[in-house]
């Protein structure tokens, strides 16, 4: 049985002070029955990683550099966020590839920076609106996945995330038909790629406007593992439902 997986994203939000969020989720959900995990951004993981140590609540990074160190001003090696006390980090969201013009070749070397640091990988995949009305989500999930996931990935350090693009931050959640059919269609290729056994571990989450009045539905579909949770996860009073929803199902 894969174990299940609540991720939340802050993205480019919170301050120190924001920190007593994390108190509360990790006091509310001391056994949650699930992998809870939160990716803030650089300047919160430090603090995050010692006020959540004796939580069931584990503190992540939403990007790192393809290199180890170097003269790369701005930029936050692998091995540094894990220092700072990230367990794992988001690679190729959508919004790091529409803005910052990422390839699924740079995902692929961010990802495989990742790994020789120590930490698990969260590889985003998503069609956008224009893809799917012209009926193409598979043919562009199936190209970045094979594109973006290291041969060295296994399921003890990789999950992956299928967003929506035009789901994202909209409101909208696609349908359980749509769902369903993008992470059978993942499931079957990370089958054929890494072998039944291996691909049978890896996890695999939904994130797309998931909030507590639609988690238990999206995770009574079959193969998804969990979700990675945008706005959501800045509040308590909305991650501990969407963690309980998941834990339930």
């Amino acid at each position: 049985m894969r174990r299940k997986l609540a991720a939340g994203n802050w993205k480019m939000n919170g301050k120190l002070a924001d920190l007593a969020v994390l108190e509360r989720i990790g006091a509310t959900l001391p056994d949650p029955g699930c992998d809870m995990l939160v990716c803030l951004p650089a300047t919160l993981i430090q603090p995050a990683a010692g006020l959540c140590e004796s939580t069931a609540l584990r503190i992540g990074a939403q990007d790192c550099h393809t290199a180890r160190e170097g003269a790369h001003t701005g930029d936050i090696a692998a091995a540094q966020l894990a220092d700072a006390g990230a367990s794992a980090v988001i690679l190729g969201h959508s919004e790091r590839r529409a803005d910052h013009n990422e390839t699924s070749a740079t995902v692929r070397a961010k990802a495989e920076a990742a790994q020789a640091a120590g930490l698990s990988l969260i590889i985003c995949v998503g069609e956008t609106l224009t893809e799917r009305d012209a009926g193409t989500t598979l043919d562009v999930i199936g190209k970045q996945l094979n594109a973006s996931v290291p041969d060295s990935a296994d399921a003890a350090s990789l999950v992956i995330a299928y967003e929506p693009v035009w789901a994202i931050g909209s409101g909208r959640v696609a349908t359980a038909t749509q769902i369903g059919e993008v992470h059978e269609f993942l499931r079957a290729r990370l089958i054929a790629r890494f072998g039944a056994q291996d691909a049978d571990g890896i996890r695999l989450l939904y994130g797309g406007s998931v909030k507590p009045d639609n988690a238990a539905e999206i995770f009574a579909i079959k193969d998804v593992d969990g979700a990675l949770v945008g706005g959501a996860s800045l509040t308590a009073d909305d991650f501990c439902p969407i963690v309980t929803a998941l834990a339930a199902s």
